[in-house]
């Protein structure tokens, strides 16, 4: 288990994530949404470790994070922030191999796997600076997969993806699941979440207002109170959309009409 407990979280002084508590399983996929600002990446940080807690803890395995030797961490948690930067003009090949770090060995089995797993096989002879956007999001994440996790922590990684790739990338995440690896991912869209995800956290400023399964924690009155959208869902489990419609007034932001 991954288990958040009182977690308080600060940047440059100010409270990001408040008195949060979660336990997280293997074998699930856990999306964690909420507005802009709500500290959903910041959250994602202080599980994988690097971000140190101002009150509360993290543990992994009944241990806390901070007392595992960043090695064993690293091994045991693959992380992918939101926009990762790339020192070196690698190959893409290369860079997923960096995955392999936290092993001292070259792992050319979980490489290939990770490279055809996110359809980046093509892609292995390629400077990094020759790819798109989507291109290197599916190498950077086939990066994380290289390392063999029990883990899987992601800021956002369908959203450079076209349609195709991101419908790929959540079945392998649904398969990573269902091989008894924990997968944690930040996401914007709602219907990733309602259709992918076996649970969903809800932040608002800070704190979390709703957790629980997708349909439950995306309720349109969780809806409502997280982003002052009026919305319903249409479609049967694991199709369904979002609708929005005329709803309350986004005052805080200055946009929206009653």
């Amino acid at each position: 288990m991954l288990e958040a407990r009182g977690l308080t979280l600060t940047r440059g002084g100010v409270a990001v994530v408040e008195r949060l508590s979660a336990v997280f399983s293997p074998g699930e996929i856990t999306a964690i949404v909420g507005p802009n600002g709500a500290g959903k990446s910041s959250l994602l940080l202080g599980l994988a470790g690097l971000l140190p807690p101002a009150e509360g803890e993290v543990t992994l395995g009944g241990a806390r994070l901070d007392s595992l030797h960043p090695r064993a961490r690293a091994q045991a948690i693959g992380y992918l922030p939101q926009s990762p930067d790339i020192a070196w003009d690698v190959s893409a090949e290369s860079l997923v191999a960096l995955g392999r770090l936290p092993w001292r060995d070259r792992g050319t089995a979980a490489i290939e796997a990770a490279l055809r797993a996110l359809d980046c096989k093509s892609l292995r002879d390629r400077p990094v600076s020759r790819l798109s956007g989507g291109e290197r999001a599916r190498v950077l994440l086939a990066r994380v997969l290289a390392g063999e996790p029990r883990w899987i922590l992601a800021d956002e990684p369908l959203a450079a993806l076209d349609l195709a790739h991101q419908l790929g990338l959540a079945r392998h995440l649904r398969a990573c699941a269902a091989a008894g690896q924990g997968v944690v991912v930040v996401l914007h869209d709602l219907a990733l979440a309602m259709n992918h995800a076996d649970r969903v956290l809800v932040l608002k400023d800070a704190r979390l207002i709703a957790d629980g399964p997708p349909g439950e924690a995306l309720a349109p009155e969780v809806i409502a109170r997280g982003w002052g959208v009026a919305a319903r869902w249409l479609g049967e489990g694991g199709a369904r959309a979002l609708v929005t419609g005329p709803g309350p007034a986004r005052d805080a932001q200055g946009f929206g009409q009653p």
